[in-house]
This record gives C-alpha cells, sequence and structure tokens, in this order.
C-alpha cells in the first residue's frame, strides 16, 4: 500500500468524528506523513507535515501493515517497528481507530 492509500485507508477509520480530539502524524521518513486533525470538525486527515501532538514514527510497510490488520499497534510499539513522541494518551486512543 503506497501513501495515498494509507491515507485514504486512515480518512475512511478516522470518518468525521473520531473520540482521539488531539492531532496526530504518522512519519514514514521519506515516504511522508499522515497527519490527522481531530480537533476540527469534520476530522481532517492529509499528508501536510504539521506541528502533531503525537508523532509515530514508523515504516510505511509497518503503517500499511497495521491497516490492513496484519500488525496491532501495540505489537508494533513492542517490536519496535514504531516509537511514539509527544503525548503517548493519544497513540492509545489510536487503537480505537486504526
Amino acid at each position: 500500500m503506497d501513501l495515498q492509500a494509507c491515507t485514504e485507508a486512515i480518512r475512511a477509520k478516522v470518518g468525521d468524528q473520531s473520540n482521539l480530539n488531539a492531532t496526530l502524524k504518522f512519519d514514514c521518513g521519506s515516504d511522508g506523513v499522515v497527519f490527522i486533525d481531530a480537533l476540527s470538525t469534520p476530522n481532517i486527515v492529509s499528508n501536510e507535515n504539521l506541528d502533531a501532538g503525537c508523532t509515530v514514527a514508523m515504516l510505511l510497510e509497518d503503517l500499511s501493515a497495521m491497516l490492513n490488520g496484519e500488525l496491532t499497534p501495540v505489537n508494533g510499539f513492542m517490536a519496535g517497528k514504531l516509537k511514539v513522541s509527544g503525548d503517548m494518551s493519544v497513540a492509545m486512543r489510536l487503537q480505537n481507530v486504526v
């Protein structure tokens, strides 16, 4: 799954209103970013590299695996496949969305 497909999948999962109540960014390095603004109504999902309350750094292939259900956020974190910076409670709420 490429970045655009991941962005669309996240947009579909987040919907217009989520319970995240924060900003979150998936940083896939040179492959790009997926930014979720769940403070605005409707929620906005884009590829803008903006500051976020929580940033999850991971490879695009791992983000794709997470969106396909092949990798859970907890297993990804424990295996070191994703690194969280910023507000960890936002990353915890992400489990309800992804």
